[in-house]
């Protein structure tokens, strides 16, 4: 039987189109440059977005199984989904359990691992911020906001934290939206520093709606007024981990993993 490889890339999604073209398109058109001899598709995990999109724009953006159901009517055999979540947590859980109805449809399926998957990721990616966000003032704090999830895998927040403060970076801090550790976590240790600013910056491959409004907004509850409050001059960054060269390269080398899989066949 004739084999046709496609590779889809698994996003959360964004309303945001400034940044969906800076880093979740970004990250698509490399891949694409990469392997020009394999389509390459896409697929947005959060209904809500999509949903929000079709009513908004008129844009239609596939679902998993809806981009699935699709490269098998065009003829695509062997795929390998490369999905551009930062933790393996809800959300690529979610991607792998639509891919099972299709495992008897398709001659083999491969997944590309999460940005932060593995020891050698943390390293990477503290490595990659730190590089990014120098401070010659020692009274300067970074504070990363990550997503944070219910799942096992949050616990990747605090270790690569852990990564940046044995690398000798302690003024680099990581927070979450939804889980542990908390801004208020942050905050507490602040206390004890003499802190001069704070930069707050997104640990999530778009700055999206938890970026623009939970990180930068107005509002009271926001972390820069929180922080505001407590009395901290406070500089926000609006950019997604996909706007870094570094950091595709990264979803890159995780998708070359994953084809090397079906090139073992």
């Amino acid at each position: 039987m004739n084999q046709k490889t496609g590779i889809l890339v698994v996003s959360f999604g964004t309303s945001h189109n400034t940044t969906r073209t800076r880093t979740i398109q970004a990250i698509e058109q490399e891949i694409q440059a990469a392997w020009p001899d394999i389509p390459v598709f896409q697929a947005w995990t959060s209904g809500m977005i999509r949903k929000k999109l079709a009513r908004t724009t008129g844009e239609i953006i596939p679902g998993v199984k809806e981009a699935l159901a699709q490269m098998a009517e065009e003829g695509i055999t062997r795929v390998v989904l490369q999905p551009t979540h930062v933790i393996d947590g809800i959300e690529n859980q979610k991607m792998e359990e639509d891919v099972g109805a299709f495992t008897h449809i398709f001659q083999q399926i491969a997944f590309g691992r999460p940005l932060l998957s593995a020891p050698e990721d943390l390293t990477k990616v503290a490595g990659i911020l730190a590089d990014s966000f120098y401070f010659p003032d020692p009274g300067e704090h970074l504070i990363l906001m990550g997503h944070g999830s219910a799942h096992s895998a949050n616990q990747v927040y605090r270790q690569l934290e852990t990564c940046f403060h044995k690398a000798g970076y302690s003024r680099i801090h990581v927070a979450t939206v939804e889980a542990s550790p908390s801004l208020a976590d942050v905050i507490e240790r602040l206390r004890d520093e003499n802190v001069t600013r704070v930069h707050l910056a997104p640990l999530m491959i778009v700055a999206g709606d938890h970026a623009v409004n939970d990180m930068a907004g107005e509002e009271p509850d926001s972390w820069q007024s929180v922080l505001t409050r407590c009395g901290y001059p406070v500089t926000c960054h609006l950019k997604g981990l996909g706007e870094y060269p570094e950091i595709r390269r990264m979803f890159l080398s995780h998708l070359e993993e994953a084809l090397s899989v079906l090139k073992g066949d």
